[in-house]
């Protein structure tokens, strides 16, 4: 990856948020980040496809939800940052962890995503 993307990526707040609360808890459903971020599935979704084109993010399937966490792959540096970044800045995230509290019923891994709403 190259740091001018990774940096461009990281410059529009929604992607930052993103990042960070996938950082943050491994593994979010694209439901959570909606619930989360009170944005709508597509302006999510089309957040999520930049930033899986990018390699920073992958996804899996399960059933007819998409679960996103980071690129397994993602260069150490890359790593550092985001994590450095959320550790630094947990006030940035609090209200998008309280929306994501409140989601109640949050989807198992193993189990259907998506079941509650927000």
């Amino acid at each position: 990856m190259q740091p001018l993307a990774l940096f461009k990526a990281l410059s529009d707040d929604t992607r930052l948020r993103i990042l960070l609360l996938i950082v943050q808890e491994q593994e979010l459903c694209v439901c959570e980040l909606t619930c989360a971020l009170g944005l709508s599935q597509p302006k999510i979704s089309r957040h999520l496809a930049l930033l899986r084109q990018l390699g920073i993010l992958s996804d899996r399937r399960q059933g007819q939800w998409v679960f996103y966490q980071l690129h397994p792959q993602l260069d150490d540096w890359a790593l550092t940052i985001l994590q450095q970044t959320l550790s630094a800045n947990q006030a940035l995230l609090s209200h998008n962890q309280q929306q994501l509290a409140q989601m109640g019923d949050r989807p198992e891994r193993s189990n259907q995503c998506c079941i509650a709403s927000c």
